[in-house]
């Protein structure tokens, strides 16, 4: 028998995977963000500003969980554990191989800090007030979380390509002959602080895609969702690999630019897979989602045009993406892109409107089609001003300020318009209600 959907408890210990990831990422974005070249906050605003990430992480599990020290402990060292992968930017010594001396020191010491701050967070969260009386799914939680990560790094991986900083790190998987774990952040300034961070936010949403495969296939009874788990996995591989390829050009550890080829085809590539494997992770956040379980199945006959608008929109804005990316890579297509996007915006809100009758108040249906329109509205406003920001404004010989800002903010945007476009989608075939029913299914949560 597969297991149940019932929903998970205060004893669910997968709780810490949501919490314990998303805490990660939420101090990774502020540590990316303080230290962008444009900001560079002092180290003690750094600091600060993560430890507060760290409290705000213990405090939801506490509050959610009603387990207290525990729950908040159990965040604070997994958070701690996958922080390594950039603590070791601080252990990094003047050469590749070595470390700072009293290294050994740290590794401990940021494991125990984090158990102790979230843990104290988590009680407070504890005895503010009572846990939900609906216990969260933790599970559908964590792909949510890993959605959401995968998102922040198309962000980070957009300002690469908007800084023109994509081959600022000439060698891989090493970064300038160091591992690329202990590559040390004095030396990340400029080009390099981008392509870096890009590195190290892969790698962190390559592992939570790795454990939520494994998390899925021991608590998931639906072999089409473990399957699509597997495609994220080998779509993330593929990722890395082409990543680290569109530098080299070939498989090599050579750290010299006379013995590499970059690849620029191959960013392009890596840009559209990096939306399909957005798009998957979307999937399967949907999927695991409460209401999804709870909205029964509609028939294939039910609402045809719709479904059929939705896939066509989504599969235009894919695209359409592809074209982006071989605007900023190969600078053409620049004509088809702003038409085709153009073209797109009535489609989107066509579609959306179309689910925004008030018998699917309060459902899942309703608020994609809603996030649709705003989504598709917002990025033709920031395609027309990436395009006065890059190409009719003086440019500087570095790119930077608002062309920067402009033209990632409206990649951004289109990666989580497809994403809206893919889950309007699959909600589209589940929800709509049979033509001869006549009457539609109640609205569900949309939590």
């Amino acid at each position: 028998m597969p297991p149940s959907f019932s929903s998970s408890s205060s004893s669910d210990r997968s709780f810490v995977l949501a919490t314990g990831f998303g805490t990660t990422a939420a101090m990774w974005t502020v540590g990316y963000v303080c230290r962008l070249p444009a900001v560079m906050a002092p180290s003690a605003t750094v600091l600060a500003l993560m430890l507060a990430a760290l409290l705000a992480g213990g405090f939801v599990a506490g509050r959610l969980t009603g387990a207290g020290f525990l729950a908040g402990a159990a965040t604070g060292a997994l958070s701690s554990i996958l922080n390594l992968l950039i603590l070791g930017s601080l252990l990094g010594g003047s050469s590749a191989g070595r470390i700072v001396p009293g290294a050994l020191w740290w590794v401990p010491g940021s494991i125990l800090t984090g158990i102790l701050v979230a843990g104290l967070a988590a009680l407070a969260g504890t005895r503010t007030a009572p846990p939900p009386a609906t216990a969260p799914d933790w599970t559908a939680g964590f792909a949510k979380v890993a959605a959401a990560t995968t998102l922040l790094l198309l962000a980070v991986g957009g300002l690469v390509t908007s800084a023109d900083a994509g081959l600022s790190v000439v060698d891989w998987p090493r970064s300038y002959g160091y591992n690329m774990f202990l590559y040390p952040l004095s030396r990340m300034t400029g080009g390099i602080y981008y392509e870096h961070a890009h590195r190290l936010f892969g790698s962190l949403v390559g592992l939570t895609t790795l454990v939520l495969a494994a998390h899925l296939h021991a608590v998931e009874g639906r072999r089409f969702v473990k399957r699509l788990s597997l495609l994220a996995v080998a779509l993330v591989i593929a990722q890395g690999v082409l990543g680290g390829l569109r530098v080299t050009g070939k498989f090599t550890l050579a750290a010299s630019p006379e013995a590499t080829e970059p690849n620029i085809y191959l960013a392009v590539v890596h840009g559209v897979l990096a939306q399909v494997f957005f798009g998957v992770l979307v999937s399967i956040a949907v999927f695991t989602s409460r209401a999804w379980k709870s909205t029964p199945a509609g028939t294939a006959e039910a609402a045809g045009p719709d479904r059929t608008l939705s896939v066509i929109l989504a599969g235009f804005l894919l695209v359409q993406l592809a074209l982006g990316a071989a605007l900023r890579h190969l600078n053409s297509a620049l004509l088809v892109h702003a038409g085709l996007g153009v073209g797109i915006l009535p489609l989107a809100v066509f579609c959306g409107t179309r689910a925004l009758d008030p018998a699917y108040r309060g459902s899942a249906l309703r608020f994609h089609g809603w996030l649709l329109i705003q989504l598709a509205f917002a990025q033709v406003a920031l395609g027309f001003a990436a395009l006065v920001a890059t190409r009719l404004l003086p440019q500087e010989p570095v790119p930077g300020g608002l062309s920067l800002v402009v033209a990632t903010a409206h990649q951004v945007t289109g990666a989580a318009l497809l994403g809206s476009a893919v889950a309007f989608t699959l909600w589209n075939h589940r929800f709509r209600a049979p033509a001869h029913a006549g009457v539609r299914p109640a609205g569900v949560s949309v939590t």
